[in-house]
């Protein structure tokens, strides 16, 4: 696993545990047998690793990131729109930021 995919992980399991609906979204390309090459991802790029719903219906988006990662620009527009239309946005290097974020938020 990953450094990046053990944050996802951690993530998920804390949103299980406070029974948090959450998701991993994957927006990498499919591999095409038929023509051996990786089909491109069709949804909208930037969309954050972690979806979800938080209590009251509030959208939930997570990026995940290891080390020195930072947001590309398709993860800032991404995260701007969430923000915009009064959604949660939480870049997360450890669950921990995840865990201080909802805990503002009274989560």
């Amino acid at each position: 696993m990953t450094p990046e995919g053990a944050v996802v992980r951690a993530c998920l399991d804390f949103l299980e545990i406070k029974q948090i609906v959450a998701w991993r979204n994957n927006t990498t390309g499919v591999y095409d047998p038929a023509t051996k090459r990786m089909r491109k991802n069709s949804g909208r790029n930037g969309v954050a690793d972690i979806l979800g719903c938080l209590p009251g219906g509030r959208f939930l988006a997570i990026e995940c990131k290891a080390g020195r990662g930072k947001l590309s620009a398709d993860q800032v527009e991404f995260q701007r729109d969430i923000i915009r239309q009064g959604g949660l946005h939480i870049v997360a290097y450890r669950v921990e930021d995840v865990i201080e974020v909802l805990k503002e938020e009274g989560i």
